[in-house]
């Protein structure tokens, strides 16, 4: 009860102070013309310094000019002030101030703005039928009242004024026209927004006609064009398929919106046309351009026929009829065969062609094979199965066929004494390790054996490696557990490509719904002799495994390949196939191929757009590559670019850098200043291989540095010199690739930065600019000096001013990085240098020069740009 009586108390004593509080001045209702100045007040008494409050029409009010001025101590007075009052500054105004969770307002105001009439309702754009009658609409307000309206149609006067709102009946028109009204009161005169009558026609081709989700189904999308001033209502698709001969396909009406329409039951790798046109209520569009697509690849949809054999002593052989065209349903693969002994399942074999030559025959004795058609999605069914006998067990067979009476009774005989037989087992049976024996009764045991299993004594099947067996680290382990790969799903193929560290090599994978898919294994070497280069070739396939990137190679799975009489297995890295290989050999094909081609500098740039939002993934990823170069990007068959060959790659957990060990075998020309000197390696150093590849795509696979040795190269570079400027690339291009080799690793953009930089390049670009056939120089001329191909301004890059001034500069950088600005810009000459920055003189240095198997080339390929640097 006590606490009762104190809440009362409580709300007494704040009801009491807030009757205290009173507004001794309410703002008055005001009526001004457009433009001028308006202030209303109001005043409170009893409370010091209040928070008085304007609102308008229920919202508070935010202004600079709201003003206090003190009456006494507890009663003050404010204002509030419009310069340049709008009708839209009309509206009921008051006065508010909160004090102990009770708000108290002022008496309320009205503002009324004079001036000339606002629309609130103006004429609006319509489409309309020749000669049909419409309406126009048009309202106007003050104050001052009244209103009156005026319509103009083409440019002449529709009648006198009339009051607001006004409605002007149109008997009809046959051409566009424009259309406005004016609005008059007592201040003034006011215009209308021009509209405009369209005259409603047919439509226009729909446009921008695109193809997706290519299957057994495919989406059509496109744009209406013109809509001839009116809505669209259905479109019509038109459909032809090509196979040997064009065959028209129903047309197919569609209901639109939205403009896309999904088209079913196509067959597979197969050719078909289409074109759309759409009508609205005054008639069809013309059809667009007939559009081209072929579906994708499947299963083969039947099984060879006619499989036959022939054997002999020597050899088996065997023969089927080859699938037509439309049962593969794309490209045959191979024929897979499919056999088995004793109903146990051999491993099959794959042949290109519709027949089969396999030496042995004699082991095929008894044998049951099929045969099914593979595509590169996968195989089809498999044949009726057909059992392998000697010819003349088939004549023999054969020659009792007129002995039909004999064998029915012989069966019948057999019949009997097999559920005699049966019944006898089912009594006697016992069970032994290796299948069952049996003892009938009688004086003597004779012992039945019937195998669970047979071997092969011949050549002993190798144990499947897991990751257990080859000695790696815990967490290496568990990384790679859930990506490991059985060696028996993967069918290895002809090389691709050999570098340092082993070989690519093409493969196909066998899935889990029996397809197979295209990959490309890399195989480290077969040197291999502890668990530590095991370990080093997998490293690269954990930093791989969480990459999910358009633009960064993806990780399939990593197998371990079995090796007789060898403890410890070769790691293999398996990864997608890329169908146009490594970027440096494109670019070497483009210009030194058997048939060389252009590549627009949209497409170069593109090249240098993807790398950068690869590195630049990589980047948010913490990985520093520390061998990016053409040579390790891959372009798959949609021409896009995917950073790859992560074997020097490094994931930084804490800092910004990386530390180099004693010994590593590094490519010279794309490393940076400070990874030459100390061996560091940073995001930093990446942008500088960036800049370095960024020069290869523009020189279309030269060799970086042409005419520099591996073990000058830093002295080239302490001197101040850069890659020179390739012939045909443009300035801007240049000076993107110039600022990744600043001496000072903060100066020089990051990938965020080049990505930004790189697609406003490729935006300037025309979609159709092509340049001429390209007549490639050398960088060097006559004299064999660098011509940097900028003419007057070549030296800009190579030669400073007598005061060491130098590109490369930026904000807040300390003595210590100036200092390589000075280095870089040849002071060191004239100082000495530091004998510590030459490799040269100072350190050992081993250059390889190594040849492919065909010979030697141009440009050097893959490590042949490596050198041993001992620190």
């Amino acid at each position: 009860m006590e606490i009762y009586l104190w809440v009362i108390l409580v709300l007494l004593h704040f009801a009491k102070r807030v009757q205290g509080l009173k507004f001794t001045k309410n703002p008055a209702n005001l009526t001004v013309t457009q433009g001028n100045t308006v202030r209303l007040g109001c005043a409170l008494e009893g409370l010091n310094e209040p928070e008085i409050v304007w609102m308008k029409d229920g919202v508070k009010l935010y202004s600079m000019d709201q003003m206090y001025i003190t009456i006494d101590t507890h009663h003050w007075e404010t204002y509030y002030s419009m310069k340049s009052v709008q009708q839209q500054n009309a509206g009921k105004y008051w006065c508010e101030v909160e004090h102990h969770g009770s708000v108290i307002s002022s008496e309320p105001a009205w503002i009324t703005v004079e001036g000339v009439p606002h629309f609130t309702l103006e004429p609006q754009d319509i489409a309309t039928f020749p000669g049909a009658p419409f309406n126009l609409t048009c309202k106007a307000v003050g104050p001052p009242e009244p209103v009156l309206v005026l319509w103009w149609l083409g440019g002449v006067q529709e009648g006198d004024f009339r009051p607001s709102p006004s409605v002007l009946l149109v008997e009809g028109v046959n051409d566009s026209i424009k259309f406005y009204c004016e609005a008059k009161n007592a201040k003034g005169v006011s215009v209308s927004r021009t509209g405009t009558v369209y005259i409603k026609v047919p439509p226009e081709s729909p446009t921008n006609i695109q193809i997706h989700q290519v299957s057994e189904n495919v989406t059509l999308m496109w744009s209406p064009g013109f809509t001839g001033y009116s809505n669209l209502s259905t479109c019509t698709i038109q459909m032809s398929k090509s196979s040997g001969r064009k065959v028209k396909l129903p047309d197919q009406q569609v209901t639109v919106p939205p403009f896309q329409h999904t088209v079913g039951g196509l067959s597979s790798h197969s050719n078909y046309s289409f074109r759309i046109r759409c009508g609205n209520e005054v008639g069809s569009s013309p059809f667009s351009p007939w559009m081209d697509f072929q579906t994708p690849e499947s299963v083969p949809s039947a099984a060879p026929k006619n499989l036959t054999f022939h054997l002999t002593e020597q050899q088996l052989t065997l023969t089927w009829a080859a699938l037509e065209e439309e049962e593969l349903n794309g490209r045959l693969l191979a024929y897979k065969v499919q056999w088995n002994v004793g109903g146990e399942n051999q491993e099959p074999l794959l042949f290109k062609e519709n027949f089969a030559h396999v030496s042995g025959g004699a082991r095929f004795f008894n044998a049951t094979f099929q045969v099914a058609a593979c595509s590169v999605v996968g195989c089809g069914p498999l044949s009726l199965p057909v059992l392998i006998m000697p010819a003349s067990a088939v004549q023999a067979q054969s020659s009792r066929g007129h002995m039909w009476v004999g064998l029915l009774f012989g069966l019948l005989v057999v019949t009997v004494l097999g559920l005699l037989l049966i019944v006898l087992v089912h009594r006697r049976s016992k069970e032994s390790q290796f299948g069952s024996a049996f003892k009938p009764s009688g004086m003597e045991s004779v012992v039945s054996f019937t195998a669970v299993r047979s071997f092969n004594r011949q050549g002993l099947e190798l144990p499947e490696h897991t990751l257990d067996s080859v000695g790696i680290n815990d967490d290496l382990k568990t990384k790679l557990r859930d990506v490991l790969i059985p060696e028996r799903l993967l069918t290895l193929g002809h090389m691709l490509g050999k570098g340092e560290f082993g070989s690519v090599r093409e493969a196909f994978l066998k899935m889990e719904d029996n397809s197979v898919q295209k990959v490309a294994v890399k195989v480290l070497k077969t040197d291999i002799s502890t668990s530590s280069d095991i370990e080093q070739c997998l490293k690269e396939a954990a930093n791989m495994k969480d990459f999910h990137h358009p633009n960064v190679i993806q990780l399939i799975g990593v197998s371990l390949h079995r090796r007789p009489q060898q403890r410890l297995p070769i790691p293999m890295v398996i990864l997608p196939f890329m169908k146009h290989g490594d970027l440096h050999t494109f670019l070497l094909m483009s210009r030194l191929g058997d048939e060389p081609f252009t590549l627009s500098l949209k497409t170069l740039v593109q090249f240098m757009l993807d790398v950068a939002r690869g590195m630049e993934y990589l980047g948010s990823k913490n990985i520093i590559h520390r061998d990016l170069a053409a040579r390790n990007c891959m372009l798959n068959e949609n021409m896009t670019v995917c950073v790859a060959d992560f074997g020097l790659s490094k994931k930084i957990y804490s800092g910004d850098y990386y530390r180099q060990g004693s010994v590593s075998k590094l490519p010279v020309k794309w490393i940076a200043l400070e990874s030459l000197a100390d061996n560091v390696y940073t995001t930093q150093s990446d942008v500088w291989a960036f800049g370095v590849t960024m020069w290869e795509i523009m020189a279309r696979g030269q060799t970086p540095y042409p005419g520099v040795e591996n073990s000058e190269v830093y002295e080239y570079l302490i001197k101040g010199e850069r890659l020179k400027q390739p012939s045909d690339c443009p300035d801007d291009i240049y000076e993107i690739m110039h600022s990744c080799w600043s001496p000072v690793p903060k100066c020089r953009p990051s990938f965020q930065q080049l990505t930004a930089q790189l697609e406003g390049l490729w935006t300037k670009l025309s979609p159709a600019a092509t340049k001429e056939p390209l007549l490639y120089v050398n960088l060097e001329d006559g004299d064999g000096e660098p011509d940097s191909g900028l003419g007057a301004t070549a030296d800009v890059l190579s030669t400073y001013e007598s005061q060491w001034g130098v590109p490369w500069q930026c904000a807040d950088m300390g003595d210590d990085e100036k200092d390589w600005l000075v280095v870089s810009s040849g002071a060191a000459l004239a100082i000495g240098g530091d004998c510590r920055y030459i490799i040269g003189p100072c350190g050992s240095t081993e250059r390889e020069n190594r040849q492919s198997e065909d010979g030697p080339s141009e440009d050097i390929k893959d490590d042949e740009e490596d050198i041993i640097i001992n620190v």
